[in-house]
């Protein structure tokens, strides 16, 4: 039977890695005071409110609320058990587990079974491919393909390239391992007739897998091995449970260590130029779906980049592509934006196999361009500039873009570079340039001024949390007075350990919401087996995991250091005092009004005088309070 992880050996691994550095794969983490900010993986959100605290190895989102340790960040982020979490954590921190306690031997189930069975689906479909690919007869023809195509036996295996031959074999392989019949249906693998029979989806094509921001197979995109013109180049899976191509990036998976590294993402066509990019050192690159950025494809890299390089095909339609992108990528994205052009008409991989790796790397260090200066050169397509008329057209065109800008030394790089090519005066330029922003500021609202001014920057987004409650907490309601002296008092319980003697002598006490009385009741049972309290361990020793966000919370309250006597006894007396004469004010009054309903006139008479006392009473406690 396998082993339970121990305790000591997942205080080993907390202690070992970083919260800051596991979490900051996955968000651009900067630092805002005493914490760490950037934007929740959780949900979308434009402000960054996901804080991690290094000092106390925790993280807490302000606006969505989840919160806990290391261990528990990446169980809601991917779906996984404790066991292979710290199995994860441990990986990243270069920690040896025993084979014992290694996820996998884990008892523990998934979250959703049906998830974690259409990925075990997706991971054995990808080996058989692969396997087919690299070492079966069937697949010769598609590893020749490949290796014409420069990929070599390492790269392959790195993205994990397989072969769907021509004669089906996917769903034999699972009829044969008793596979069910409705997870095969729902799984995107296979394409079902009227009759309900199933066959394989991909046929004779090389298979690229596509795979979730943790590297697990999610889908397919098969490129055709023999052009059909009743055939598309690439077929890619269906959506299905685990698959949106909305929220995928090709790559991201591998790429993402590099874009932290470079500060910066490439963003590719095609999986081809994505692949040979990463085979020549240049592995901060990644692909869309074949559409336009979706803004959940936005949001995944505004998480870990500040700086995007548009990378796409130099013909005509990618540069038709590169400038849509841009205006969509400067409309929908706090990125910083440039483009990487292949010189010569060629997309990334041709020019690769046409020049070789050491010049392919050098236009990523030399050919980079703002994208300004890109759309100066596009806008020349379809001109005759030996044509007057249409040498004003592209003045005007250009003047427009410049009006845009925000920097007047940017403007003035530019208007030098028209007054070289066209012999122009620079006077001349800047008055119409001052002409035009003046236009753009009175459509904007802005009146009109007789220097050329032009729109400030959209202010950047305030780093940190959103204004929050005097306890720290950001729910769309204030906090009852109760409320927050039961999350003070909790805070003070958990973190001072006289706090708590103090309080578990008083005879009664309970707090008055199930959820900090739930984590009082853990903290008893924890203090039976550990003289100190230690959070990353405390949030562990929680089974509830819905506990653990709200004990995270507590510790981003801002609060002083120390406590005192007076104040845990004013604690206390709002908890146990103010609370009950609540309940009974409530209880009286509905209890009148079931009197005044039946025409009960002596019981509405009493009620009425014992709900004045009760109110005379709370008054008392309001003003020994205050």
């Amino acid at each position: 039977m396998a082993n339970r992880i121990p305790e000591e050996k997942v205080e080993q691994v907390r202690s070992a890695v970083n919260i800051a550095d596991f979490i900051g794969q996955y968000v651009q983490l900067k630092k805002a005071g005493k914490n760490l900010f950037g934007l929740c993986p959780f949900h979308e959100e434009r402000t960054p409110s996901f804080s991690v605290n290094e000092q106390k190895q925790i993280f807490h989102c302000f606006s969505c609320g989840r919160g806990g340790n290391v261990f528990s960040f990446i169980m809601d982020l991917e779906n996984l058990s404790f066991p292979e979490a710290v199995v994860k954590v441990a990986d990243f921190g270069h920690i040896d587990l025993p084979a014992s306690y290694t996820a996998q031997s884990q008892p523990a189930a998934p979250k959703d079974q049906q998830q974690a069975d259409l990925l075990k689906l997706y991971a054995d479909s990808a080996k058989m491919y692969q396997h087919i690919l690299v070492n079966t007869e069937l697949g010769e023809p598609a590893l020749k393909y490949l290796h014409e195509r420069g990929l070599d036996d390492e790269t392959i295996k790195t993205f994990g390239i397989g072969y769907a031959p021509a004669n089906q074999l996917l769903l034999d392989f699972f009829k044969e391992h008793q596979s069910d019949y409705q997870l095969l249906r729902q799984s995107g693998l296979f394409i079902e007739n009227q009759a309900g029979d199933l066959r394989d989806r991909f046929v004779d094509r090389v298979l690229f897998p596509i795979k979730d921001a943790s590297g697990r197979v999610i889908a397919f995109s098969g490129r055709i091995l023999k052009k059909s013109p009743n055939e598309p180049k690439y077929l890619n899976s269906p959506e299905t449970k685990l698959f949106n191509k909305r929220s995928v990036l090709f790559n991201f998976d591998l790429a993402r260590g590099p874009i932290r590294q470079q500060k910066s993402v490439v963003l590719f066509e095609g999986f081809m130029d994505v692949i040979a990019a990463y085979r020549s050192g240049i592995q901060n690159g990644v692909a869309s779906m074949g559409t336009s950025l979706t803004d959940e494809q936005i949001y995944m890299l505004e998480r870990v980049t500040d700086t995007l390089y548009v990378c796409y095909d130099s013909d005509m339609p990618g540069q038709k592509a590169t400038d849509r992108a841009l205006k969509l990528l400067g409309g929908n994205s706090r990125l910083d934006l440039g483009v990487i052009q292949m010189p010569d008409g060629m997309d990334p991989d041709e020019y690769l196999r046409a020049q070789g790796q050491e010049k392919f790397v050098q236009v990523f260090e030399d050919g980079k361009q703002t994208p300004t200066a890109f759309e100066m050169q596009y806008l020349k397509h379809d001109l005759n500039l030996q044509n007057t008329p249409d040498q004003l057209t592209y003045l005007q065109a250009v003047l427009q873009q410049l009006a845009q800008l925000s920097s007047s030394v940017e403007q003035d790089l530019y208007l030098n570079q028209l007054v070289a090519e066209f012999d122009l005066d620079k006077d001349d330029l800047k008055q119409q340039l001052r002409s035009l922003v003046g236009q753009q500021a009175v459509r904007r609202g802005g009146g009109h001024s007789d220097e050329p001014q032009v729109a400030p920057p959209p202010a950047p987004a305030p780093l940190g949390p959103p204004p929050a409650t005097v306890d720290g907490s950001t729910n769309s309601g204030p906090l009852s007075r109760v409320e927050k002296a039961e999350r003070l008092l909790l805070y003070r319980l958990l973190n001072d350990h006289d706090v708590w003697l103090r309080v578990m002598a008083i005879a009664g006490f309970h707090f008055v919401h199930d959820s900090y009385q739930q984590i009082l009741v853990y903290a008893e049972a924890y203090f039976k087996t550990h003289n100190q309290f230690d959070l990353g361990n405390f949030t562990d020793f929680m089974t509830d995991s819905d506990l653990q966000p709200v004990v995270t919370s507590l510790e981003f309250m801002d609060v002083a250091n120390e406590s005192s006597k007076e104040e845990i006894a004013d604690l206390v007396n709002v908890i146990m005092n103010q609370q009950p004469l609540v309940e009974q004010i409530n209880s009286k009054k509905a209890e009148l009004t079931a009197a005044k309903q039946i025409g009960n006139r002596d019981l509405v008479q009493q009620l009425t005088l014992a709900l004045i006392d009760l109110y005379r009473q709370q008054q008392q406690v309001q003003r020994a309070d205050n």
